[in-house]
């Protein structure tokens, strides 16, 4: 089957999201939405006290010793103060992605599939469940999207300086994180291998997409809270549709 033309692409997407919205009226959904993220933030805070004074003392070491973050500190007049400054912004910024990643790990592997369960025997009850995915597939998605996401976050970090880009480049590798971590869970239930793959192949333009919706979330106070489960809730949506649709025009 060929890509779906842009416009309907996009339509499935703004679909899903509605789909997911309506399911979070669901006691049991509305639940999963909650827990990773508190247990992530909980989880990352008390690790944060805990080494807090050490860690920042590693990235004031860190802004001294290479020459180009020392000449950074050398345009202030107290030096040694812009470097505590720097170490505790970078601190912070370090400490979101930590929170999010996270929590996106613990949607895919624990929270996503007893949300799979109950959308897809409401609002799909009619889709073969061929269980072409496996545990181990779905915990090196997540933890491969969790790595390439901070390492992208703390690679990029400088380029944050140029205007825009501390919005464009978090989006798009909040993108890649969701893209990568909840397209295969959101499949591993109903599709054969050979499907998830497909699937996720051909819907790759409009997966990402769904990604990049999410991370714009995250720039919205509360909402970011839930972002993690609603995306994937979404991915759900998405994943199964397009798999409904797929198998329907087989048969055809």
């Amino acid at each position: 089957m060929n890509e779906l033309p842009q416009k309907q692409g996009l339509a499935l997407v703004l679909n899903a999201y509605g789909r997911a919205l309506r399911s979070l009226l669901q006691p049991a959904i509305f639940w999963h939405l909650l827990w990773p993220t508190a247990l992530s933030a909980i989880i990352w805070i008390v690790v944060a006290w805990l080494s807090w004074d050490t860690v920042g003392a590693g990235i004031e070491r860190l802004f001294n010793e290479v020459g180009w973050l020392n000449w950074i500190l050398q345009r202030w007049d107290d030096s040694a103060l812009a470097a505590t400054i720097f170490a505790k912004v970078v601190l912070g910024l370090l400490l979101i992605p930590l929170i999010y990643s996270t929590a996106m790990l613990i949607v895919a592997v624990f929270a996503l599939p007893l949300m799979l369960e109950r959308v897809a025997a409401r609002d799909y009850p009619e889709l073969e469940q061929r269980r072409g995915g496996t545990l181990a597939g779905s915990i090196g998605n997540a933890l491969l999207a969790a790595t390439v996401f901070m390492v992208g976050w703390v690679i990029t970090l400088p380029l944050w300086l140029i205007p825009g880009m501390a919005i464009i480049l978090p989006v798009l590798l909040s993108a890649y994180l969701n893209y990568r971590g909840y397209s295969y869970d959101a499949l591993s239930a109903h599709g054969d291998a050979e499907e998830i793959r497909t699937t996720i192949a051909r819907e790759r333009g409009q997966l990402y997409l769904t990604g990049i919706f999410a991370g714009l979330l995250v720039y919205i106070p509360v909402i970011n809270l839930v972002t993690p489960a609603y995306a994937g809730l979404t991915f759900i949506h998405y994943g199964l549709e397009t798999l409904r649709r797929s198998r329907h025009a087989e048969k055809k």
